[in-house]
């Protein structure tokens, strides 16, 4: 099966303190609504203790057209995706010697918080030396679910293709969708939550002889993928895009949401694959908020203890949207895993989809 071998972050450089987000908002917010201080809780609830974001925050205090923060991604998302590329490829907690650019047969380019065509992984390629016939498959709006979505494509590219070395970069720059004169409760939540988050990570298949240049001893290998879409469910998460920009979408029903639909989606998953859910070791989620991650352990009534690399990312460094479980999945790498081992990876986004991964360390 085709294997994870390296996982690498480009942090952005500027960070903001949770403290600090919430006199941002306080100001930006308390002329709008009568109860900022009861709403305000979010942010202090939320147990995001400080994030990262791509501009100093007196940038976000002022007005910016939509093509001026497209601009603006596009510099930051290839500064930080070919930082993230080369960390990845030069990893030695993962890796005995650095893999080179050349090696690379595809990149799957992750993002839904900007534009840009040719698209990033391309302006990249012009920077860095890999081959002219590398394959790029962009794929953009899969939001929170982007990151996972991206491992399983990779997934399928090295199953077609066993003696392929892939990666999937995501760079997510949610500070840039900012809009400071929407005053709506979407948008109040989603300052309380979202960050900029940038991660790679390199996978293998069958043919390739990882012995040569692995430097752990036991590595997750991705043993089957699921994608589901619920049916109906549009107006749950993502963008309202408008003349000033993108507007968050965000409905207070997701926790609920979550508690009654993945169970079920989860269970027909591991039946599939003949497993159950008290067979799994590590749960390998996407924190999207605190309640999120509460969903997750009421709906699938695992050990609070299961969540707590999810719940320590979330509070380091926010909701990155699709680069946040790739930042998960890293610290269980780094960890390791018993040869044997099950892993389940999990990841929800726009559709109102759910990306589902089985692992097996070995």
């Amino acid at each position: 099966m085709p294997t994870i071998l390296s996982i690498a972050e480009a942090v952005p450089e500027f960070e903001i303190k949770q403290e600090q987000a919430i006199d941002f908002a306080r100001e930006l917010f308390s002329e709008r609504f009568k109860d900022i201080e009861r709403l305000l809780k979010a942010f202090q609830n939320g147990q995001i203790e400080k994030r990262h974001i791509v501009k100093n925050i007196e940038w976000y205090r002022v007005d910016h057209s939509f093509a001026e923060k497209n601009n603006a991604y596009i510099e930051s998302a290839v500064r930080l995706g070919m930082q993230a590329i080369k960390n990845c490829l030069n990893n030695e907690t993962f890796l005995t010697r650095e893999i080179h650019c050349d090696e690379i047969d595809a990149i799957f380019y992750i993002s839904t918080t900007g534009m840009a065509t040719p698209s990033i992984e391309a302006r990249i390629m012009n920077l860095l030396p890999f081959r002219e016939h590398t394959k790029r498959i962009p794929i953009w709006g899969l939001g929170c679910a982007g990151g996972a979505a991206g491992l399983s494509r990779a997934f399928e590219f090295c199953k077609a293709y066993p003696d392929s070395k892939v990666l999937v970069l995501s760079v997510e720059l949610c500070s840039l969708t900012f809009q400071r004169n929407d005053f709506s409760k979407s948008n109040l939540i989603g300052t309380s939550l979202f960050a900029d988050g940038v991660a790679c990570a390199l996978i293998c298949g069958n043919e390739v002889n990882i012995e040569n240049f692995s430097a752990k001893t036991t590595l997750p290998g991705i043993m089957n993928t699921q994608s589901t879409l619920m049916p109906d469910s549009l107006d749950v998460m993502g963008w309202d895009i408008r003349d000033q920009g993108l507007f968050v979408v965000f409905s207070r029903d997701i926790p609920s949401i979550i508690e009654e639909w993945l169970k079920p989606n989860v269970s027909k998953f591991l039946s599939e694959n003949q497993l159950q859910l008290s067979e799994i070791n590590h749960f390998i989620a996407h924190p999207g908020g605190k309640k999120v991650i509460e969903a997750y352990i009421k709906s699938l009534g695992i050990p609070v203890s299961m969540t707590d690399i999810s719940l320590d990312v979330l509070k380091q460094f926010g909701n990155m949207s699709s680069a946040t479980i790739l930042y998960v999945l890293k610290r269980f790498m780094e960890l390791g895993g018993n040869a044997g081992s099950y892993g389940l990876c999990t990841a929800l986004g726009p559709g109102f989809s759910s990306e589902l991964l089985l692992l097996k360390w070995g």
